[in-house]
């Protein structure tokens, strides 16, 4: 089929579809015919072809059409013999069907330990789950763990959430056992002293996970913390600062909608005032934020800084 080309009727045809679905495709994604003969209509060629198989495919797994459409458009050209070559759609894919039927989450380019635990958070099987994260957290630390195995997981459940409303169970238990393996991770050295760093959430925040991770990197460190949670109000954080004097406070917003600035700057006003403010998390937008306060990029720069604040205090009082 290297030289076909296809009328929108025939490539209707093919693919089960109407031709006013080929229409709205191509007026709304550029997803239309390529070949243009002067004096004829356009035509599909064989790439059109595919790249629509694509999108046909994605639609029907429940992928949003404009999530479709992005990816269809990476899909690559057929071979010599028309055909798309072995595995190409399921590496462009971000929703599919497994061997044997079933949905998938996506994990984009992760490896395939995000995949097996994406796969193990389908089935609901918390066994499975809490022994890849075990592995992971043991051959690899907490920082690669929850950048390469966790991170694809829970963004993926997430996409197929906001596309679906479903997979709630599936966020659930897979955060639990989440938290059950970093609440394992044992310290590397004895931390002395007070603890350092306070770590927050912004008040109404929920979403504690990204918070547990970096606790549990500083565990590794053998750095000693105290988290206090969801949802703290500002009040409530300056009070805790004044009454343990942190070095580094740490607050995430997941969400803009939490992400009041005020919290900071009450927060820079306080008696105990900390050396280091972090505002953690996608919620913040750096050009909000009041001067003094930094926006750490990920789960690394925010546990460099932690521990950048702990080796200087540590050189001034010699502990």
């Amino acid at each position: 089929m290297a030289d076909e080309t296809l009328s929108a009727g025939a490539v209707a045809r093919r693919l089960g579809v109407a031709v006013t679905t080929l229409r709205t495709w191509h007026q709304r994604y550029g997803l239309g015919p390529s070949q243009h003969v002067p004096g004829h209509h356009r035509r599909y060629t064989a790439a059109d072809l595919a790249r629509l198989e694509t999108m046909r495919k994605l639609t029907a797994e429940g992928v949003t059409p404009a999530e479709a459409a992005r990816w269809a458009r990476q899909t690559p050209a057929p071979g010599p013999a028309g055909e798309v070559p072995s595995g190409a759609f399921a590496e462009v894919r971000p929703v599919g069907v497994r061997d044997g039927g079933g949905q998938a989450i996506p994990v984009g380019r992760a490896g395939p330990a995000a995949r097996g635990l994406a796969r193990a958070a389908m089935r609901l099987d918390s066994v499975a789950i809490g022994e890849a994260i075990g592995r992971s957290l043991a051959a690899d630390g907490v920082v690669a763990t929850w950048d390469e195995l966790l991170r694809p997981v829970l963004v993926g459940i997430g996409k197929r959430h906001a596309a679906t409303a479903g997979l709630i169970e599936v966020e659930h238990l897979v955060s639990r056992c989440v938290s059950e393996a970093f609440a394992t991770v044992p310290r590397a050295g004895t931390a002395t002293g007070p603890a350092r760093i306070l770590l927050s959430c912004a008040d109404e925040e929920q979403h504690t996970l990204p918070l547990e991770a970096l606790a549990a990197a500083l565990a590794e460190a053998g750095m000693a913390y105290r988290m206090l949670g969801a949802r703290v109000p500002a009040a409530a954080l300056v009070e805790a600062v004044n009454r343990t004097g942190p070095a580094a406070v740490v607050v995430w917003s997941h969400t803009r909608a939490t992400a009041d600035p005020a919290q900071l700057t009450v927060l820079l006003a306080s008696p105990r005032r900390p050396l280091l403010v972090l505002a953690a998390g996608p919620g913040w937008w750096a050009d909000s934020l009041p001067a003094g306060v930094i926006r750490p990029v990920d789960l690394a720069e925010a546990v460099s800084l932690a521990l950048a604040v702990r080796d200087s205090l540590s050189r001034t009082t010699g502990d």
